[in-house]
Protein backbone atom coordinates (compact mmCIF):
# COMPACT_ATOMS: atom_id res chain seq x y z
CA UNK A 1 0.00 0.00 0.00
CA UNK A 2 1.44 3.42 -0.60
CA UNK A 3 0.31 4.95 2.30
CA UNK A 4 2.35 2.72 3.90
CA UNK A 5 5.19 2.80 2.46
CA UNK A 6 5.20 6.50 2.42
CA UNK A 7 4.52 6.28 6.37
CA UNK A 8 7.74 3.65 6.48
CA UNK A 9 9.78 6.54 4.93
CA UNK A 10 9.45 8.98 7.35
CA UNK A 11 9.94 6.87 10.04
CA UNK A 12 12.97 5.92 8.56
CA UNK A 13 14.80 9.13 7.85
CA UNK A 14 16.08 11.71 10.47
CA UNK A 15 15.70 14.48 7.93
CA UNK A 16 12.92 15.32 5.87
CA UNK A 17 12.57 18.03 3.39
CA UNK A 18 8.90 19.03 1.75
CA UNK A 19 8.09 21.00 -1.52
CA UNK A 20 5.78 22.04 -3.16
CA UNK A 21 4.80 24.20 -6.53
CA UNK A 22 5.61 27.52 -7.33
CA UNK A 23 3.49 30.33 -7.11
CA UNK A 24 1.43 28.24 -4.31
CA UNK A 25 -1.81 28.48 -3.29
CA UNK A 26 -3.67 27.42 -0.09
CA UNK A 27 -3.30 23.54 -1.06
CA UNK A 28 0.47 23.81 -1.91
CA UNK A 29 1.45 25.66 1.10
CA UNK A 30 -1.12 23.09 3.96
CA UNK A 31 -0.39 20.29 2.30
CA UNK A 32 3.33 20.69 2.39
CA UNK A 33 3.21 22.51 6.02
CA UNK A 34 0.41 20.61 7.43
CA UNK A 35 2.63 17.14 6.49
CA UNK A 36 5.51 18.81 7.80
CA UNK A 37 3.51 19.50 11.17
CA UNK A 38 2.30 16.14 11.48
CA UNK A 39 5.67 14.34 11.08
CA UNK A 40 7.67 17.35 13.89
CA UNK A 41 4.98 16.96 16.10
CA UNK A 42 4.78 13.25 16.12
CA UNK A 43 8.88 13.23 15.57
CA UNK A 44 10.35 16.15 17.93
CA UNK A 45 14.04 14.69 16.70
CA UNK A 46 13.75 15.04 13.51
CA UNK A 47 14.86 17.72 11.07
CA UNK A 48 11.49 18.61 8.98
CA UNK A 49 11.88 21.41 6.93
CA UNK A 50 9.78 23.18 4.34
CA UNK A 51 11.14 24.86 1.43
CA UNK A 52 10.17 27.74 -1.32
CA UNK A 53 9.57 30.95 -2.49
CA UNK A 54 8.43 33.31 0.18
CA UNK A 55 4.52 34.35 -0.20
CA UNK A 56 3.43 37.52 1.11
CA UNK A 57 0.04 36.61 0.66
CA UNK A 58 0.17 33.78 2.39
CA UNK A 59 1.92 34.37 5.36
CA UNK A 60 -1.19 33.95 7.57
CA UNK A 61 -0.35 29.80 7.44
CA UNK A 62 3.31 29.74 7.87
CA UNK A 63 6.39 30.86 7.35
CA UNK A 64 8.88 28.73 4.39
CA UNK A 65 12.29 27.65 5.92
CA UNK A 66 15.82 28.81 5.17
CA UNK A 67 17.49 25.42 4.38
CA UNK A 68 20.73 25.09 3.60
CA UNK A 69 22.35 22.83 0.99
CA UNK A 70 23.96 20.51 3.42
CA UNK A 71 20.26 19.63 4.80
CA UNK A 72 19.67 17.31 1.72
CA UNK A 73 22.47 14.99 2.09
CA UNK A 74 21.16 11.85 3.17
CA UNK A 75 17.65 13.56 3.33
CA UNK A 76 14.12 12.07 2.42
CA UNK A 77 12.63 14.65 0.15
CA UNK A 78 8.89 15.14 -0.08
CA UNK A 79 7.37 16.82 -2.94
CA UNK A 80 3.45 18.34 -2.54
CA UNK A 81 0.65 19.33 -4.97
CA UNK A 82 3.08 19.85 -8.37
CA UNK A 83 2.44 17.10 -11.24
CA UNK A 84 5.45 18.16 -13.23
CA UNK A 85 9.54 18.92 -12.00
CA UNK A 86 9.87 22.03 -13.57
CA UNK A 87 7.31 24.06 -11.64
CA UNK A 88 8.74 22.51 -8.31
CA UNK A 89 9.85 25.77 -6.31
CA UNK A 90 13.42 25.15 -5.17
CA UNK A 91 14.92 22.86 -7.70
CA UNK A 92 17.04 20.98 -4.95
CA UNK A 93 14.12 18.43 -5.12
CA UNK A 94 16.34 15.72 -6.90
CA UNK A 95 19.70 16.44 -4.31
CA UNK A 96 18.02 14.14 -1.58
CA UNK A 97 18.50 10.34 -1.13
CA UNK A 98 15.02 9.52 -1.91
CA UNK A 99 11.97 11.24 -3.25
CA UNK A 100 8.57 10.65 -3.20
CA UNK A 101 5.63 12.72 -4.97
CA UNK A 102 2.36 13.59 -3.54
CA UNK A 103 -0.58 15.36 -5.45
CA UNK A 104 -3.69 15.33 -7.23
CA UNK A 105 -3.36 16.89 -10.56
CA UNK A 106 -3.11 14.21 -13.43
CA UNK A 107 0.32 13.09 -14.12
CA UNK A 108 2.46 15.32 -15.98
CA UNK A 109 5.80 14.06 -15.15
CA UNK A 110 6.57 10.19 -13.43
CA UNK A 111 8.85 11.16 -11.30
CA UNK A 112 10.03 10.02 -7.55
CA UNK A 113 11.16 6.77 -6.01
CA UNK A 114 7.13 6.38 -4.19
CA UNK A 115 4.56 8.25 -6.15
CA UNK A 116 1.19 8.88 -5.03
CA UNK A 117 -1.23 10.14 -7.19
CA UNK A 118 -5.19 10.81 -6.93
CA UNK A 119 -7.07 12.83 -9.07
CA UNK A 120 -10.20 11.83 -7.16
CA UNK A 121 -8.92 14.16 -4.31
CA UNK A 122 -10.52 17.68 -4.32
CA UNK A 123 -6.56 18.75 -2.83
CA UNK A 124 -3.93 17.39 -2.02
CA UNK A 125 -4.63 18.29 1.36
CA UNK A 126 -7.29 15.95 1.22
CA UNK A 127 -4.56 13.21 0.38
CA UNK A 128 -2.52 14.42 3.73
CA UNK A 129 -5.23 13.96 5.86
CA UNK A 130 -6.03 10.15 4.31
CA UNK A 131 -2.39 9.69 5.11
CA UNK A 132 -2.73 11.33 8.95
CA UNK A 133 -5.99 9.13 9.19
CA UNK A 134 -3.61 5.77 8.34
CA UNK A 135 -0.51 7.06 10.29
CA UNK A 136 -3.38 7.07 13.26
CA UNK A 137 -3.19 3.45 13.47
CA UNK A 138 0.00 3.60 14.94
CA UNK A 139 -0.31 6.37 17.46
CA UNK A 140 -0.08 9.43 15.24
CA UNK A 141 -1.95 12.33 16.44
CA UNK A 142 -3.38 15.58 14.01
CA UNK A 143 -1.85 19.21 16.37
CA UNK A 144 -4.68 21.59 15.98
CA UNK A 145 -1.87 23.44 13.89
CA UNK A 146 -1.94 20.37 10.95
CA UNK A 147 -5.59 20.45 11.33
CA UNK A 148 -5.47 24.16 10.38
CA UNK A 149 -3.29 24.00 7.36
CA UNK A 150 -5.15 20.94 6.19
CA UNK A 151 -7.97 22.48 6.19
CA UNK A 152 -7.27 25.85 4.55
CA UNK A 153 -6.02 24.03 1.77
CA UNK A 154 -9.27 21.83 1.31
CA UNK A 155 -11.44 24.72 0.94
CA UNK A 156 -9.17 26.09 -1.27
CA UNK A 157 -9.16 23.59 -3.61
CA UNK A 158 -13.17 23.28 -3.39
CA UNK A 159 -13.76 26.85 -3.52
CA UNK A 160 -15.63 26.66 -0.65
CA UNK A 161 -16.85 23.25 -1.14
CA UNK A 162 -18.76 24.81 -4.56
CA UNK A 163 -16.44 23.27 -6.82
CA UNK A 164 -17.56 20.00 -8.56
CA UNK A 165 -14.15 18.06 -6.51
CA UNK A 166 -16.25 18.19 -3.43
CA UNK A 167 -16.59 14.34 -2.70
CA UNK A 168 -18.45 13.35 0.62
CA UNK A 169 -14.58 12.19 1.37
CA UNK A 170 -14.22 15.56 1.29
CA UNK A 171 -16.92 16.95 3.60
CA UNK A 172 -16.24 13.68 5.71
CA UNK A 173 -13.03 15.12 6.49
CA UNK A 174 -13.46 18.71 6.79
CA UNK A 175 -16.04 17.71 9.41
CA UNK A 176 -13.31 15.57 11.64
CA UNK A 177 -11.29 18.99 11.01
CA UNK A 178 -13.43 21.26 12.27
CA UNK A 179 -13.76 19.87 15.69
CA UNK A 180 -9.59 20.78 16.78
CA UNK A 181 -9.21 24.25 18.07
CA UNK A 182 -8.27 26.71 15.14
CA UNK A 183 -10.01 30.11 14.91
CA UNK A 184 -12.24 29.09 11.60
CA UNK A 185 -13.86 32.51 11.51
CA UNK A 186 -10.33 34.56 10.94
CA UNK A 187 -9.06 31.69 8.73
CA UNK A 188 -11.89 32.38 6.35
CA UNK A 189 -11.47 36.03 7.19
CA UNK A 190 -7.88 35.93 5.94
CA UNK A 191 -7.85 33.38 2.81
CA UNK A 192 -11.46 35.61 1.36
CA UNK A 193 -10.19 39.48 2.63
CA UNK A 194 -10.30 41.70 -0.26
CA UNK A 195 -7.93 45.03 -0.16
CA UNK A 196 -9.71 48.02 -1.43
CA UNK A 197 -6.89 48.26 -4.46
CA UNK A 198 -8.09 44.76 -5.81
CA UNK A 199 -11.65 45.31 -5.16
CA UNK A 200 -11.48 48.19 -7.57
CA UNK A 201 -9.19 45.99 -10.10
CA UNK A 202 -12.09 43.79 -9.85
CA UNK A 203 -14.22 46.77 -11.22
CA UNK A 204 -11.67 46.93 -14.07
CA UNK A 205 -11.97 43.30 -14.67
CA UNK A 206 -15.76 42.77 -14.97
CA UNK A 207 -15.60 46.24 -17.48
CA UNK A 208 -13.06 45.01 -19.85
CA UNK A 209 -13.47 41.69 -19.90
CA UNK A 210 -13.99 40.28 -24.14
CA UNK A 211 -16.05 37.18 -24.69
CA UNK A 212 -16.36 35.71 -27.90
CA UNK A 213 -18.93 33.77 -29.84
CA UNK A 214 -17.83 30.21 -28.56
CA UNK A 215 -18.08 31.30 -24.65
CA UNK A 216 -14.66 31.78 -24.38
CA UNK A 217 -13.84 35.22 -22.05
CA UNK A 218 -10.02 37.10 -22.12
CA UNK A 219 -8.37 39.47 -19.81
CA UNK A 220 -5.22 41.27 -20.42
CA UNK A 221 -3.72 42.92 -17.29
CA UNK A 222 -0.46 44.48 -18.48
CA UNK A 223 1.96 46.27 -16.25
CA UNK A 224 0.71 49.41 -16.54
CA UNK A 225 -2.47 48.10 -14.93
CA UNK A 226 -1.23 46.61 -12.24
CA UNK A 227 0.96 49.37 -11.26
CA UNK A 228 -2.24 51.82 -12.09
CA UNK A 229 -4.23 49.96 -9.21
CA UNK A 230 -0.99 48.74 -7.11
CA UNK A 231 -0.88 45.30 -7.16
CA UNK A 232 1.48 42.55 -7.77
CA UNK A 233 1.31 39.85 -10.25
CA UNK A 234 1.12 37.34 -7.73
CA UNK A 235 -2.03 39.18 -5.89
CA UNK A 236 -4.31 38.82 -8.84
CA UNK A 237 -4.53 35.38 -8.68
CA UNK A 238 -7.26 35.82 -5.79
CA UNK A 239 -9.83 37.44 -8.63
CA UNK A 240 -9.52 34.64 -11.34
CA UNK A 241 -12.71 33.20 -9.93
CA UNK A 242 -15.01 36.38 -10.85
CA UNK A 243 -15.55 35.41 -14.32
CA UNK A 244 -17.13 32.43 -13.03
CA UNK A 245 -21.18 33.50 -12.67
CA UNK A 246 -21.21 35.37 -15.44
CA UNK A 247 -23.68 34.20 -17.81
CA UNK A 248 -22.48 33.18 -21.44
CA UNK A 249 -18.96 32.09 -20.63
CA UNK A 250 -17.78 28.57 -20.27
CA UNK A 251 -13.93 28.96 -19.83
CA UNK A 252 -12.20 32.49 -19.31
CA UNK A 253 -7.82 33.36 -19.52
CA UNK A 254 -6.45 35.97 -17.77
CA UNK A 255 -2.84 37.10 -19.17
CA UNK A 256 -0.84 38.82 -16.56
CA UNK A 257 2.16 40.36 -17.62
CA UNK A 258 5.75 39.94 -15.16
CA UNK A 259 9.26 41.05 -15.41
CA UNK A 260 10.20 38.60 -17.96
CA UNK A 261 7.06 36.39 -19.09
CA UNK A 262 2.93 36.47 -18.87
CA UNK A 263 1.18 34.32 -16.10
CA UNK A 264 -1.29 32.55 -17.74
CA UNK A 265 -4.55 31.83 -15.52
CA UNK A 266 -7.10 29.57 -17.12
CA UNK A 267 -10.76 28.55 -15.74
CA UNK A 268 -13.62 26.53 -17.10
CA UNK A 269 -17.01 25.27 -16.22
CA UNK A 270 -17.07 22.69 -18.49
CA UNK A 271 -14.63 22.24 -21.41
CA UNK A 272 -11.35 20.58 -20.05
CA UNK A 273 -8.30 23.04 -20.61
CA UNK A 274 -5.21 21.59 -18.80
CA UNK A 275 -3.81 20.42 -22.13
CA UNK A 276 -3.69 23.88 -23.19
CA UNK A 277 -1.54 24.38 -19.65
CA UNK A 278 0.53 21.28 -21.00
CA UNK A 279 1.22 23.13 -24.37
CA UNK A 280 2.68 26.19 -22.72
CA UNK A 281 4.84 25.36 -19.64
CA UNK A 282 1.92 24.74 -17.27
CA UNK A 283 -0.29 22.16 -16.13
CA UNK A 284 -3.53 21.75 -13.86
CA UNK A 285 -6.95 20.26 -13.67
CA UNK A 286 -9.29 19.99 -16.01
CA UNK A 287 -11.03 23.57 -14.92
CA UNK A 288 -8.63 25.04 -13.45
CA UNK A 289 -4.95 25.20 -14.96
CA UNK A 290 -1.84 27.71 -15.08
CA UNK A 291 1.15 28.16 -17.64
CA UNK A 292 3.44 30.59 -18.84
CA UNK A 293 3.34 32.50 -22.42
CA UNK A 294 6.96 33.99 -23.43
CA UNK A 295 5.10 36.82 -25.50
CA UNK A 296 1.78 38.32 -26.36
CA UNK A 297 2.12 36.38 -29.81
CA UNK A 298 2.30 33.54 -27.32
CA UNK A 299 -0.97 34.42 -25.30
CA UNK A 300 -2.77 34.78 -28.76
CA UNK A 301 -2.06 31.06 -29.35
CA UNK A 302 -3.62 30.33 -26.09
CA UNK A 303 -6.42 32.43 -26.61
CA UNK A 304 -7.34 30.76 -30.00
CA UNK A 305 -6.69 27.32 -28.32
CA UNK A 306 -9.75 28.18 -25.44
CA UNK A 307 -11.67 29.77 -28.15
CA UNK A 308 -11.57 26.06 -30.42
CA UNK A 309 -11.65 23.83 -26.77
CA UNK A 310 -15.17 25.71 -25.88
CA UNK A 311 -16.32 25.63 -29.58
CA UNK A 312 -15.75 21.63 -29.71
CA UNK A 313 -17.34 21.34 -25.87
CA UNK A 314 -20.79 22.67 -27.82
CA UNK A 315 -20.73 20.92 -30.08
Amino acid sequence: MTKQAIFNKIKQYDTIIIHRHVRPDPDAYGSQAGLAEIIQSNYPDKNVYITGEHDASLDFLVQMDEVPDSAFEGALVIVCDTANQARIDDQRYNQGSELIKIDHHPVVDEYGDIQWVDTNASSTCEMIYGLYLHMKEEGTELSDQAARLIYAGIVGDTGRFLFPSTTTKTLSYASELVHYNFDRKLLYNELYKTPLHVAKLKGHILQNVSLDEAGSATIILSKEVLEEYGLTASETSQLVGILGDIEGILAWVFFVEEEESIRVRLRSKGPVINKIAENHNGGGHPMAAGATAGSWEETKEIAEELRDVCKSYQS
